[in-house]
Order: C-alpha cells, then sequence, then structure tokens
C-alpha cells in the first residue's frame, strides 16, 4: 500500500472554491479505485497550503486509477472546475509508505 499526499498552494482568497473542489473528490476518488483519506484546506498559520491525502495498492494500480478518473464525468468536471477558477496555483505530488507500522493503541490520561 502506499500513500499519495498532493500539496496544493492555492490562492489565499479562493479557499471555499477549493473546498468545493475537495469535495467533488470525495465521491469521484472513491469510485475509481483509490482509498481517499481527506483533502485538508487551511485553517490556522499558512492561508497558501492545502493537502489532499489517499491510500492505493501500487503504483501500477495507480496508473489504471488516474485513467478511470479522468474518464469519470465528475472527475472531468472537478478538472474543468480547476482549470477555469484557477485556484490551484501549483499542485505537487508524493508517494510514500508507511514504515512506523504497526503502531501501539492510543493511551489517554
Amino acid at each position: 500500500m502506499i500513500t499519495c499526499f498532493i500539496r496544493y498552494e492555492i490562492d489565499p482568497f479562493r479557499v471555499e472554491a477549493f473546498e468545493d473542489y475537495a469535495r467533488n473528490w470525495g465521491e469521484a476518488i472513491p469510485r475509481c479505485g483509490a482509498d481517499l483519506i481527506g483533502y485538508f484546506a487551511p485553517h490556522e498559520g499558512s492561508s497558501t497550503v492545502a493537502y489532499g491525502v489517499y491510500t492505493i495498492a501500487s503504483l501500477a494500480e495507480y496508473e489504471a486509477y488516474k485513467a478511470r478518473l479522468r474518464d469519470d464525468p465528475q472527475g472531468r468536471a472537478n478538472y474543468d472546475f480547476a482549470k477555469r477558477e484557477q485556484f490551484i496555483r501549483r499542485e505537487d505530488r508524493i508517494f510514500l509508505r508507511l514504515a512506523s507500522a504497526p503502531h501501539g493503541r492510543v493511551i489517554r490520561p
């Protein structure tokens, strides 16, 4: 299993547009084969950095997933929305694997 972390640089005056974009992926990404952990918009601190995080079985699965997402009507509409509204200034992806598992259970004081 690998996790894709997408780091976005967004227009600080268009956070609501990014949040709409994020909610739209909430249906399209799982339908196309990835396990969406979530999208994260600015709350405190930097107002220009946001993240998207999902897991997928392998890089080969990722390639198939990307093709399904491009062909998905909701996915295409969301790509078009971002392009039209231009609230994303930059987007970077990195794929990581979990190195710290298994974890202990949380102990509450």
